[in-house]
């Protein structure tokens, strides 16, 4: 791709304006709780918008436009799960969250919610969730930092690591210094560029002459939701990809964060629209790239999105959809990242090293917490064969069965113990670990879904077999009465 000098001016634009709305974050964030969930101050659009944009990240305008244009509308199934998934989440999960993480203490971690949950004095519920959430946002993040390296690389004509050393410090800068309420009001402006480029870049192509003529000679497969290719487990493992958003820790945090819990409907609303309709967007994509591109086809199908871009428009609207890109890699790496800042500070430090830590103190933890995990998800990502889509699907599963059975049974059991929850999540981490080594018949399945069955049923069995103590019991009914209240 031919780089151009106004291409480079509104990439540059953007990037200034991120780091703008990092600064003025930075000026009203005071405390470590404004720093980890803004204070559970945010409104329902920046909200939904922030769940959105964190969520779909890179994958979104490189993995799944990639996936349709070498394998067809498919691929789609994706989509379907995600949004009968993410609609499920919102309806149940968020509402009960966002007031049982407040009644427990404030909670502002999910270790700090299952620790406080279950009156966990030991600490070792706590410590479980929180390596679990470094182990695999080290993998997400990397995903993130793939898709930036690739963007910066076709943009400017950087070598691999460079563009990945580029791309990362750009990410790193703004959470640094702003945090939760820096990394919501990026979401939302990058939220609102996502959706606009998902829908104007494939109507562009389709509207050409050209394309509209190799619709008559397009493989029939590749508008066909179900092909010759299409298997039982296949179509299995594709939906289920819903079953990981009620363990994401990034995810689960927005609900935690808006003021008010009744607000939650007027955001789920928002979120679900703009999911809907960018998900058609990226489906589109794929097919008009491989409509476009037949005649030459391009080496890596993850650049579909930006090949488009550049050929559909000129260099200043280039620059600007291309844009949309970082706002995808961006929006969700700065949530992964405060994630895990968030845990160090909360789970770790304040937890273990310094119970009496002042917020200024928690705040510079934090912020060097961010620097960490960066650097080893840096490493990761320094292989230049890595897959966005792979990465992504690898920590989605994680989080998906070693968190998801634990939140749902946290917020709807009475009698879920904390030996079941420790179990729950250690047995949901080893599976999709132990499930993604093995290969051919039953184990291309999903590993989310081995993973969430086998959870939930430990869990089940070991808090039938050792009951929780009187004062969680006591606690959730607390929580249950002011639910109807």
């Amino acid at each position: 791709m031919e780089i151009q000098t106004p291409i480079i001016i509104t990439f540059v634009g953007y990037l200034v304006l991120m780091m703008g709305i990092g600064y003025w974050a930075y000026r009203k964030t005071d405390t470590v709780d404004d720093y980890i969930l803004g204070g559970r101050k945010m409104g329902p659009a920046v909200t939904a918008l922030s769940v959105g944009a964190s969520d779909m990240s890179g994958w979104l305008l490189l993995g799944l436009p990639g996936a349709v244009y070498l394998s067809g509308l498919g691929e789609a199934w994706i989509g379907f799960g995600l949004i009968f998934g993410a609609w499920l989440n919102w309806l149940f999960v968020a509402k009960r969250l966002r007031i049982y993480t407040q009644m427990a203490d404030n909670a502002l971690t999910l270790p700090d919610f299952f620790e406080n949950r279950f009156n966990d004095s030991h600490g070792l519920l706590r410590l479980v969730s929180a390596v679990t959430i470094l182990i695999f946002f080290t993998f997400y993040a990397s995903s993130g930092m793939v898709g930036g390296a690739i963007l910066f690389e076709k943009v400017f004509g950087l070598d691999y690591t460079l563009a990945l050393v580029i791309g990362s410090f750009i990410i790193v800068s703004y959470t640094f210094v702003g945090g939760f309420f820096a990394v919501s009001w990026t979401d939302f402006f990058q939220g609102c560029l996502m959706l606009v480029a998902l829908l104007i870049v494939p109507v562009a192509i389709f509207s050409q002459p050209d394309t509209q003529t190799g619709f008559k000679q397009i493989d029939p497969a590749m508008l066909s939701f179900i092909n010759e290719n299409t298997t039982t487990l296949g179509l299995i493992s594709l939906l289920a990809w819903g079953l990981g958003y009620f363990g994401q820790p990034h995810i689960l945090s927005r609900f935690m964060a808006i003021g008010n819990p009744k607000d939650l409907v007027l955001s789920r609303r928002i979120a679900m629209s703009w999911m809907v309709l960018a998900l058609i967007g990226a489906l589109a994509t794929g097919i008009a790239g491989s409509l476009y591109f037949a005649a030459n086809p391009l080496e890596n199908s993850e650049t579909v999105f930006i090949n488009l871009a550049h050929v559909a428009f000129n260099p200043w609207i280039g620059g600007i959809l291309i844009a949309a890109i970082l706002s995808a890699i961006m929006s969700t790496i700065d949530s992964q990242l405060l994630v895990c800042s968030s845990v160090i500070t909360e789970d770790f430090y304040l937890k273990w090293l310094r119970p009496k830590a002042t917020d200024k103190e928690l705040m510079l933890v934090g912020r060097f917490g961010v620097i960490a995990i960066a650097l080893v998800a840096g490493i990761v990502a320094l292989n230049p064969d890595s897959s966005v889509l792979g990465l992504v699907s690898y920590a989605w599963a994680g989080f998906g069965a070693a968190f998801g059975p634990v939140v749902l049974m946290s917020l709807f059991w009475r009698g879920f113990s904390r030996n079941g929850a420790v179990l729950t999540i250690i047995v949901g981490a080893i599976t999709v670990v132990v499930w993604k080594q093995l290969s051919g018949g039953i184990f291309d399945l999903y590993e989310i879904v081995p993973g969430f069955i086998l959870a939930t049923v430990v869990g089940v069995v070991v808090s039938k077999l050792s009951p929780p103590a009187p004062k969680t019991v006591a606690d959730f009914d607390d929580f249950s009465q002011s639910l109807k209240s």
